[in-house]
């Protein structure tokens, strides 16, 4: 193997089994480059780790404390990642997402090599304000014009970084992934729950304002109104990193209209939601490429999403769309879908999405350093 070894991975909350995209992506794939030979040390956030496992699936594992606030935890876990992955001898600092991007400069100034994985412009998602939109546009700046290499994980990305920061060198277009579907059946979870298989929709996400969970459930109530005899239901599985008003009215709104309420879920109870849902739905303003639509095709699933650039990259049948916050829209699409059977499945091609040809293209990159 040539180019470097050592790589210490930043800018995730941690892994594994710890909630959020960024923390998917790096759970599914850094397993995947040590196998590659590469000495891998993922930092994490102390607040969010429940043990204190000092190495999973051959990844070494680092906890460096964080204040748990969302306007500059990343920033200051991000600080204090840079200066401990130094003292670890990195080579390459591999930072996740733009708002720890901002600290770019700093790790080259520390000397190490720097690969960025921009997971989608962060700065469009609703709970931001004004200041922390800011600092994360500058971020985005940061780490696409110091950075060694910039890998993006959909073209709508790249065409971004390319318009913004003329950046069109060294950057790498690698999907997210999405790993091969693990079929469960899981009865005692589904008579805690109260739902049936095959008759429930199926939210998966976290419960913050960009992911429109709630026009989901107006939808729903929609669709029940024009089919009060239908049984099925609403399943949201998900939960918030910080609890706020959008998230308890969420929740709120949700209990009001029965609908079901699983809280954050992995492993088995996840993978047997995925497996007997009537169809997924993701009904976002603000993706980069979204794991958890990958995840639901996996499962052969029908799904409902919106049409933003992120989710129509992904190439769908154009009946599964509908336009972003169109609560009529989405009823009649959910109609639409649960009319052609409680247990249809569809077959999709996912061969662009496989987690061990995105390692092989990330450690190409981790090569040419």
């Amino acid at each position: 193997m040539a180019g470097v070894k050592n790589v210490v991975v930043t800018g995730t909350r941690g892994i594994p089994n710890i909630m959020g995209g960024v923390e998917t992506h790096c759970e599914e794939l850094f397993p995947l480059v040590v196998k590659h030979g590469y000495d891998v040390t993922v930092i994490r956030r102390s607040n969010y780790v429940k043990d204190e496992d000092p190495l999973w699936n051959g990844v070494k594992l680092v906890n460096v404390p964080s204040p748990k606030k969302k306007s500059f935890e990343a920033i200051i876990h991000s600080f204090r990642a840079i200066n401990k992955a130094k003292r670890l001898g990195a080579e390459v600092l591999h930072i996740h997402a733009i708002g720890p991007a901002i600290l770019a400069p700093y790790a080259k100034l520390r000397g190490m090599k720097v690969v960025f994985t921009h997971h989608g412009p962060d700065y469009d998602r609703d709970k931001w304000g004004f200041a922390a939109k800011t600092m994360l546009k500058f971020g985005e700046r940061m780490g696409c014009l110091f950075a060694d290499d910039v890998i993006v994980i959909s073209n709508v990305i790249k065409n971004l970084i390319a318009n913004k920061y003329n950046r069109t060198k060294r950057v790498h277009l690698i999907y997210n992934g999405v790993p091969d579907p693990d079929f469960v059946d899981y009865p005692e979870y589904f008579s805690e729950l109260g739902i049936v298989p095959e008759q429930y929709i199926l939210g998966m996400c976290r419960f913050v304002p960009e992911k429109n969970l709630h026009h989901l459930v107006e939808a729903f109530v929609k669709y029940k109104s024009q089919h009060p005899d239908s049984p099925v239901k609403l399943v949201l599985a998900g939960d918030t990193d910080f609890e706020d008003d959008y998230s308890r009215s969420l929740k709120q709104m949700a209990q009001k209209n029965g609908v079901v309420l699983t809280g954050f879920v992995k492993g088995e109870k996840l993978h047997s939601l995925l497996t007997h849902a009537s169809c997924y739905v993701l009904p976002s303003s603000h993706e980069g490429l979204p794991i958890a639509l990958l995840e639901a095709m996996s499962y052969k699933l029908p799904v409902v999403v919106s049409d933003i650039p992120a989710n129509l990259e992904v190439n769908l049948p154009q009946d599964v769309y509908f336009p972003v916050g169109d609560v009529a829209q989405l009823s009649m699409r959910l109609d639409q879908t649960l009319s052609q059977g409680l247990g249809n499945r569809v077959t999709y091609d996912l061969s662009k999405y496989h987690w061990t040809q995105i390692a092989d293209q990330v450690c190409e990159v981790y090569k040419a350093l």
